[in-house]
């Protein structure tokens, strides 16, 4: 039997950069500054320049950043934010940490993104913030909802959790409002452990969230904020600086995989979306099929590792129960059908083109 195609190998990822990630370890260990030491704010300055913003503040993890975001624009009990439930559920946890209530609406079913429209019937006196997601690397249709909240004079925070290096009518995803990104390992760009941070352009708010991810500390001896500790490690922060460098060619490969499914997939797959203005990186890689689960499962079969990304809608999780109930039928309509394929910088072409193969074989 052929050897299984993994939906990722991080594994493999690591391992062609383990010298480089040793020395920077190496180089951590030797100075001792294990707590926000020279390589957090190197690796800060990096992704600064990538993304053309003045601040990126590194912090533990995806979730903590939309948190700190929240905390940062004082939302809080009493307030509404407006996002999605097609995504993972740590969007409307950070919301519900803060004390703010999450209000749900619909997708757009061609994109599976937060659809614009739906905005402005959601606004009430207690709407403070909007989250869209770019959810598989895609970006959203950022310019109707940048208007909506300048309109009404609501904060914009973007879920880029799975976008960094998407762009959106050329400019990247998570610099229109308050930008919130992952560097868990399955991401683009993956730490080697839990990580995240936030892009920011007001030097205020920055040096807010500066503060509020570090004990709410002013300085050594001075604390004006009650918060936790957020901070990103300054180990995670050395390799995250070597495995940098190679983000231009992570991207790329999934850029590759995405050519060649979009060309040789069956045309009775729903493809991902494709827009002029748009440049994705397809983390992951989703299609849709109506007989997903039986798909599903005859692909695993085959030797083909493809997942769901995410089964269960944020609005029907038990955890949301006590939420009032939000009627979002094209968000219902799409879960049933989606298949996340291998696009991993990792994977080879031959593995694609079983993949595709397979699918042909199926379908």
């Amino acid at each position: 039997m052929k050897d299984r195609v993994p939906y990722v190998d991080l594994a493999a990822q690591n391992q062609a950069l383990e010298e480089e990630l040793l020395e920077a370890v190496r180089g951590v260990l030797r100075h001792g500054h294990y707590i926000l030491g020279p390589e957090v704010s190197a690796f800060e300055q990096q992704v600064a320049d990538f993304l053309d913003v003045p601040h990126v503040i590194g912090v533990n993890s995806g979730t903590d950043a939309l948190v700190l975001a929240l905390r940062a624009l004082d939302i809080g009990p009493g307030d509404e934010v407006i996002t999605v439930a097609h995504t993972y559920f740590a969007t409307a946890s950070a919301i519900l940490l803060v004390g703010a209530t999450p209000v749900f609406i619909d997708i757009d079913e061609e994109t599976m993104l937060m659809d614009p429209e739906l905005i402005e019937p959601a606004i009430t006196p207690n709407t403070r913030a909007v989250i869209p997601v770019h959810l598989n690397g895609y970006p959203c249709d950022m310019t109707p909802i940048a208007q909506v909240c300048q309109e009404h004079g609501l904060a914009l925070i973007e879920d880029t959790a799975q976008a960094l290096g998407a762009s959106y009518k050329g400019r990247m995803a998570g610099t229109f409002g308050v930008g919130c990104f992952s560097l868990h390992p399955l991401k683009v760009l993956g730490a080697l452990g839990d990580a995240g941070m936030i892009a920011v352009s007001d030097d205020a708010l920055a040096a807010k969230l500066r503060q509020l991810r570090t004990i709410g500390h002013r300085d050594r001896d001075h604390v004006i904020w009650v918060s936790g500790n957020s901070r990103l490690d300054t180990l995670h922060a050395a390799m995250l600086s070597v495995k940098f460098k190679h983000l231009p060619r992570y991207i790329q490969a999934r850029r590759n995989h995405a050519d060649a499914y979009t060309t040789g997939l069956p045309d009775t797959l729903t493809l991902p979306p494709r827009h002029e203005d748009r440049q994705g990186i397809h983390c992951p890689f989703v299609v849709r099929h109506e007989a997903r689960d039986e798909l599903l499962k005859q692909l695993v079969a085959a030797g083909v590792d493809a997942k769901v990304h995410y089964p269960i809608p944020t609005h029907r999780q038990e955890a949301f129960a006590h939420l009032p109930p939000r009627s979002l039928p094209v968000t219902d309509r799409v879960v049933s059908s989606i298949l996340s394929l291998p696009s991993s910088p990792e994977l080879s072409e031959d593995g694609r083109a079983r993949v595709i193969e397979t699918f042909s074989n199926l379908l």
